[in-house]
């Protein structure tokens, strides 16, 4: 197998690189999260170790954009922070094991020899429609580079959109998927709504990407 270790310590990342490859592992090492991301993009590993503590951007962040390059290898986690939001942290942003230190070797080689065998997986947190991008974990949005700032029900709305693509969504569709049985219906706010994504994800990009159907409701075109 081939493995890439994400860790910035010279000493820990040759302990692991040693002890790995003596398992007949084929280790590559990366220092800090900006090298994993270019080397994670070049080369198809089998399992990734990732620290969480690395200069520069952090092991979540370094998960997070290996997620959404769509890196699906299994990812390792090691860690000297063991409180439960830290494990979850890590699991939510797109971890698949946890491995707190200070760790036995026989640990570390049986995790990664389960994560193997387990294959990458299919992941479907980051859901992109043309330019636009959501995360589903982190509830963030981007329209290419540029993050954009939603409301909770607005991400709800936007996200039932882009898990419909060029699909027509009716009134009675969107209120079903967003919004609660408590919801009056005759009310106009998915019209609202729409309106005020529109302001945030087309209009201060000169798109026009979400549209009204005369007479049926609401469609996230496919392209742009």
């Amino acid at each position: 197998m081939r493995l890439l270790i994400v860790e910035d310590r010279p000493k820990m990342a040759s302990l692991l690189e040693r002890a790995l490859e003596e398992e007949g592992h084929a280790c590559d090492v990366a220092a800090s999260g900006e090298d994993a991301l270019w080397m994670a993009a070049s080369t198809e590993y089998d399992v990734i170790t990732l620290d969480v503590m690395l200069p520069g951007i952090d092991g979540y962040e370094t998960l997070r954009r290996l997620r959404a390059n769509a890196v699906d290898a299994p990812v390792l986690m090691l860690t000297a922070r063991d409180a439960l939001d830290d494990r979850v942290t890590g699991l939510d942003t797109g971890a698949d094991d946890y491995l707190t230190k200070p760790f036995a070797l026989d640990e570390l080689f049986a995790r990664v020899r389960a994560l193997s065998r387990r294959g990458p997986v299919e992941r479907r947190p980051i859901l992109q429609v043309g330019s636009l991008r959501l995360d589903a974990k982190s509830h963030r949005v981007w329209r290419g580079e540029q993050e954009v700032e939603l409301s909770s029900k607005q991400f709800s709305l936007l996200e039932t959109f882009m898990r419909h693509p060029g699909q027509v969504l009716s009134r009675f569709d969107l209120i079903e998927h967003t919004w609660d049985y408590d919801y009056e219906n005759r009310s106009n706010v998915v019209d609202v709504y729409v309106r005020q994504l529109r302001q945030k994800i087309d209009r201060p990009f000169g798109l026009q990407s979400l549209e009204t159907v005369r007479g049926a409701g609401y469609r996230l075109r496919d392209s742009e």
